[in-house]
């Protein structure tokens, strides 16, 4: 038994320094992250809220609603239907990654099943449809 408690002790005490160098700590000096005792970095990222990649923007909230739109607005953006954030203009035409996408939102809904409340029930639904009837349509165009 004394074996387990000394392999406990010893994994304990090596620790480690996670440095992050993104943003503004980036300038920072590597000795000056690597002097704060081990796993403070660690904390200090976990506190910090998500980036929203647009400056002074609350980050999104974190729900099922936020999950199955990513996924359904990916699908859009690589049929060409949702403008590039930063350019203003149409996603690339990517069918497979499209359909990639359409996936998840199928996987979602088979692997939720039973577990979710009957409006992401119908939200799922919905985007699922809207997402296939689109994807049909962007087939056709494409000539396939």
């Amino acid at each position: 038994m004394s074996g387990n408690g000394e392999r406990d002790e010893q994994r304990e005490e090596r620790g480690f320094v996670v440095i992050d160098r993104r943003g503004s700590r980036s300038e920072e000096a590597p000795e000056a992250a690597a002097a704060e005792p081990a796993g403070a970095e660690a904390g200090h990222a976990a506190q910090a809220p998500p980036r929203s990649g647009r400056a002074g923007a609350p980050p999104p909230r974190v729900d099922f609603a936020v999950l199955a739109h990513s996924f359904f607005v990916g699908a859009l953006y690589h049929m060409g239907l949702v403008p590039d954030p930063e350019s203003g203009r149409p996603g690339p035409v990517d069918l497979p990654l499209a359909q990639y996408n359409i996936d998840l939102l199928e996987l979602i809904q088979v692997k939720t099943r039973g577990n979710l409340d009957p409006e992401e029930e119908r939200l799922l639904q919905g985007l699922l449809y809207e997402v296939r009837m689109r994807f049909v349509e962007a087939k056709k165009a494409a000539g396939g």
